[in-house]
């Protein structure tokens, strides 16, 4: 059911497309920006995006405490509105899909186009939140334990190889 830009071709693992964009750390070519093969970049909020980049945060450090499970609604895309969920553990992405969890302890909601300006990086999640543009509804405690985390240089570096093989 996931949406590709490239062409199947045998043996694209996540652990290969990681590879194709610089290794597990990601990689930067002469101007400095991530490089990466056209042909591996993944649709935005596709499962086969969220195996991905889960699969590029398993190396993110432990943050005790840090942990939540959350449903995302994504609305006004191109497709319609999206709903996907995220489980976070001490710091890490340990589960995430397509659809929501019965027992999410916290709902953000927020726009196609705002969702797309946190992914690119041109809007600060902190921010968008502050501002209204994400919206939360559950535990704020639980939101407010995982949200130090995007200012993380782990965290930003992580999101500049997910961006590298991101098609928006």
């Amino acid at each position: 059911m996931s949406e590709r830009h490239r062409a199947s071709r045998p043996g694209a693992t996540p652990e290969r497309r990681r590879a194709e964009v610089g290794g597990e750390r990601g990689g930067t070519g002469r101007s400095g920006a991530p490089h990466y093969d056209p042909a591996t970049v993944t649709r935005y909020l596709t499962q086969e995006w969220l195996d991905e980049t889960r699969a590029l945060g398993a190396d993110q450090p432990e943050r005790p405490g840090a942990s939540v499970r959350m449903n995302w609604v994504v609305t006004g895309g191109p497709g319609g509105d999206v709903t996907y969920y995220e489980v976070l553990h001490n710091g890490r992405v340990v589960e995430s899909g397509l659809g929501s969890l019965a027992d999410a302890e916290v709902t953000l909601t927020t726009s196609w186009t705002d969702s797309v300006g946190v992914a690119r990086g041109d809007l600060d999640l902190n921010a968008a939140f502050m501002q209204g543009r994400v919206k939360a509804a559950g535990h704020m405690a639980k939101l407010m334990s995982v949200l130090p985390l995007t200012k993380a240089p782990e965290y930003l570096a992580l999101h500049e190889r997910i961006r590298a093989v991101t098609e928006f």
